[in-house]
């Protein structure tokens, strides 16, 4: 019996390619296929800037520095997303504070963003939930009413758009980060980017990104750096920007058979599940379906082949953020979508024959 995981690589032979041409050349990492990737993302979303790191927590900590967050500070996130949106903050001592999502997108919520703002709010971190786009013009427009920068985490996200902007464009932000592990649209085995459109922004990230460590001079002709800050190792391999180069090719057509697969579960399942906004045009990461019973649909699934997956378990529900005492009565949506949601599988090697027989093995556990 095949077995279907939600979500996996496709990794094809001129991926594996460029990955050996990459391991033949004189640089393997810190060389120029890490700026040719970053050069292919802002070319792709039209953002001027992007730096390029090893994971998509990494891209969103490097934002956090870049963005002066300390302790004392208050971050707005989402508490359906995974781990990192919220971890970011807690890594520079800042206190995380969850808006409630919308019920029917479960992306969070801009009224409830709103809601949350005191005079400690100093980031938000909108989370592009399955690869929709939030509702990021109203959710910019409150951030520069009350001074307050925004990050958007699209680890879900890249190739999507939002009213007809590429999602890391940072139209409406001020800086984007993506995630390039293996279950995203595309891959660089592990890995992450930042995007910007803030010169001031750019140079911080490259900074924090190795070490705090400046060097003003030619690299060639001067041996001397200065590290003027701590920083971390969060950079990326020339072999894994290789392979992120490759992927890029075909990001467009990943995103095609990815809407395929969704427009197929909506005609051929009815069962609920998130909608699309009109300002959206996402490439799909998930497709959840909201669906009672869920732990004993969950284990029948696995039983016949189908390996799903639940996305997520509300950050705040998790025991490390239980001690700082967040109430699940204030997030009804959160805790809704929660108790319903399971994700089937999207991935752009499944076949119009393996979508037939996902439904079909669905449709006799339910």
């Amino acid at each position: 019996m095949k077995k279907y995981p939600y979500g996996r690589q496709c990794i094809q032979q001129d991926d594996i390619n460029a990955v050996v041409e990459a391991l033949s050349s004189d640089f393997i990492t810190c060389g120029p296929r890490v700026t040719e990737f970053e050069k292919a993302i802002c070319t792709y979303t039209g953002a001027k800037y992007c730096v390029a790191v090893s994971n998509g927590t990494a891209a969103l900590h490097l934002a956090m520095l870049a963005s002066d967050i300390k302790s004392g500070d208050e971050v707005i996130t989402s508490p359906i997303t995974f781990l990192a949106s919220a971890n970011c903050a807690k890594f520079c001592g800042a206190n995380v504070v969850f808006a409630d999502i919308e019920s029917d997108t479960a992306n969070i919520s801009a009224s409830e963003i709103e809601n949350k703002i005191t005079a400690q709010t100093k980031a938000i971190i909108p989370v592009h939930f399955a690869g929709q786009s939030c509702d990021m013009e109203k959710i910019y427009d409150i951030a520069k009413r009350n001074n307050i920068i925004v990050v958007e985490d699209a680890a879900h996200a890249i190739g999507s758009d939002y009213k007809n902007t590429k999602v890391g464009s940072c139209k409406y932000s001020d800086m984007t980060t993506f995630s390039f592990h293996p279950v995203k649209t595309i891959t660089t085995g592990e890995g992450g980017a930042i995007t910007t459109n803030s010169e001031t922004l750019y140079k911080k990230l490259l900074a924090y990104r190795a070490h705090g460590m400046h060097k003003d001079g030619d690299m060639l002709t001067d041996w001397r750096y200065e590290m003027r800050e701590l920083g971390y190792n969060y950079r990326i391999t020339d072999v894994q920007c290789a392979l992120g180069l490759s992927q890029m090719k075909k990001l467009d057509s990943f995103k095609a058979r990815r809407r395929q697969i969704v427009d197929f579960y909506n005609k051929n399942l009815g069962l609920p599940h998130l909608v699309e906004k009109d300002f959206s045009n996402a490439c799909f990461h998930l497709y959840p379906i909201l669906i009672e019973n869920r732990k004993e649909f969950f284990h029948k699934a696995r039983e016949v082949g189908l390996m799903l997956q639940i996305h997520y378990i509300p950050i705040y529900q998790q025991p490390y953020y239980a001690q700082f005492g967040y109430n699940p009565a204030d997030y009804p949506n959160a805790e809704a979508y929660y108790k319903r949601c399971i994700s089937l599988p999207v991935y752009p090697d499944l076949t119009d024959e393996d979508l037939c027989e996902i439904v079909k093995r669905i449709k006799e556990i339910l």
